[in-house]
């Protein structure tokens, strides 16, 4: 074919193509221009809601730091006697300030500020953040129901697979475990040994999982669960353990 009738068939193909496109934006133009207002009125909403979520992660994480410095205090025992005349007790030494002479202290004075944090802005990453520190207080304090509750808040609102949406799982187990709930406890850390998140801890969800048998009295589940850990993850820092309970 010579290159003038090649030519003009190219120039018959685009004729053909825009007068297609003219006849399909003819008849749907109106719905064609529909969905492209749509989608730019869905741009927009998007960064709006991205700007409005900006405009609240500042003064979450204000909070969310006011409460971290209360919460990473140190605590400094009071001494009860001077070793040496003149000598003021420990905590004095440190001006007290932003010192506790217990830890229990220092999370209860940590309490209030992580709630607030977490609270005042609770669709932000700070408020998500508070939340977990806020749960893990409350079982560091004793008070597992408040805690539970908590942890399950940050598992509704944190991602599952973010950092503070495992660890809250892995927090919950363990409390349950605290307050004396094993079945509890048993469902949740079965739950985490059979996800398939790569980052999660198996070998010592396993080891947790066998103690929990172990605790109910169940040696024989135990058994799998510390057999697993040996089977399944023998560089494990747990294994040595796991073969100890198999041996015991």
């Amino acid at each position: 074919m010579k290159r003038r009738e090649r030519h003009h068939l190219k120039e018959n193909e685009l004729a053909s193509t825009l007068i297609a496109a003219r006849e399909v934006f003819e008849t749907r133009g109106n719905q064609i221009t529909k969905i492209a207002l749509a989608v730019v009125v869905a741009v927009g909403l998007i960064f709006a809601f991205m700007m409005w979520r900006g405009q609240d992660e500042a003064p979450a994480q204000a909070l969310l730091a006011n409460a971290l410095v209360t919460l990473n205090a140190q605590v400094v025992p009071a001494s009860s006697t001077a070793s040496q005349p003149g000598e003021v007790p420990a905590a004095a030494t440190m001006g007290a300030v932003g010192t506790y002479a217990t830890e229990s202290a220092k999370l209860t004075a940590a309490l209030p500020k992580l709630k607030t944090a977490a609270e005042t802005f609770p669709d932000t990453e700070a408020a998500v953040t508070a939340r977990y520190h806020y749960a893990s207080a409350l079982a560091a304090l004793g008070r597992h129901a408040e805690s539970l509750q908590a942890f399950d808040d940050v598992i509704a609102r944190a991602e599952s697979d973010s950092i503070y949406g495992r660890m809250a799982r892995l927090g919950k187990a363990d409390t349950q475990m605290q307050a004396g709930q094993i079945d509890a406890a048993i469902v949740t850390w079965k739950e985490l040994s059979s996800s398939t998140d790569e980052n999660l801890p198996r070998d010592a969800i396993l080891m947790e999982l066998g103690r929990a048998y172990a605790a109910k009295g169940d040696q024989e589940e135990a058994r799998k669960a510390f057999t697993q850990i040996v089977d399944e993850h023998p560089t494990s820092p747990y294994t040595a353990e796991a073969r100890a309970e198999l041996g015991s």
